[in-house]
């Protein structure tokens, strides 16, 4: 498996699609999730895009250095993967933390990118005070308290009954993620707020939202539209793990932005 070696941790990449000159695509994973979260839509476009995925630091085959992390780390690790592999400009798609983090990308690196495409995400994403709920309880339980919580705000029930297989996959990885790492990215949501500074985004933005996502719901997204210089919010049906519940209509319409048929 190919690895970024950085001075504190290294990052596990993969990357797939033509092997031509066509456009660079990176997907970046929610919070407690590995790159395969996004095997579906690389399955879809991998015809039309170069595509860069990634385990966020203290995930999957990506190494925890200590916690606490901070928004700006987990940028950061996207800027040193799209230099070690000379990759100069990108279309960015990424989900939960995963949109937040294209959110900074945005604000302070936007040369290296084209699109930003943010789903099932907000500009302030909880409190800090329920951040700090949360890394309390996993420092001290760990993470297998919280998978039928997790489960329920992932996916509707009507999924779940529908694609068990699928859930308990996405769940088991949640439940294997280093607890160093989760708590580090907990700490990075519970400093992160970007609601003064996302008007500065000048790349076209399309927000992605679930339907029925209690984490991040319509409302989050259609304000992040709203706020960038040229943004455009949709909403299909489902939870926080959009892109999972409703494959189909979510890589339509990821395809249809990105070649500018939308």
């Amino acid at each position: 498996m190919p690895y970024l070696n950085l001075p504190t941790h290294r990052l596990h990449y993969r990357m797939d699609g033509v092997a031509t000159k066509a456009p660079w695509l990176v997907f970046c994973n929610s919070l407690g999730t590995d790159l395969h979260m996004w095997d579906v839509q690389v399955a879809a476009l991998s015809d039309h895009f170069r595509i860069l995925r990634y385990d966020r630091r203290g995930h999957g085959g990506s190494s925890a250095p200590p916690p606490p992390y901070a928004l700006a780390d987990l940028g950061g690790d996207v800027i040193a993967l799209l230099d070690a592999l000379d990759i100069r400009q990108s279309h960015f798609c990424g989900l939960s933390i995963g949109g937040l983090t294209g959110q900074w990308l945005g604000i302070h690196a936007a040369d290296r990118f084209d699109q930003l495409v943010l789903c099932a995400t907000a500009a302030r994403i909880g409190s800090a005070e329920g951040w700090a709920a949360r890394i309390t309880e996993v420092t001290e339980n760990g993470l297998a308290a919280l998978v039928p919580g997790t489960g329920a705000r992932w996916f509707t029930p009507a999924f779940s009954a529908a694609q068990p297989e699928t859930v308990r996959g996405i769940l088991q990885q949640f439940e294997m993620t280093s607890v160093e790492g989760y708590v580090g990215c907990c700490a990075a949501l519970a400093g992160a707020d970007l609601r003064a500074d996302i008007a500065q985004i000048a790349n076209p933005v399309l927000t992605i939202s679930g339907s029925d996502d209690p984490v991040c719901p319509p409302a989050d997204l259609a304000a992040i539209a709203a706020t960038v210089c040229q943004g455009r919010a949709v909403s299909l049906p489902g939870r926080h793990l959009v892109n999972i519940e409703a494959a189909g209509a979510f890589n339509a319409t990821l395809l249809n932005a990105l070649t500018g048929r939308m």
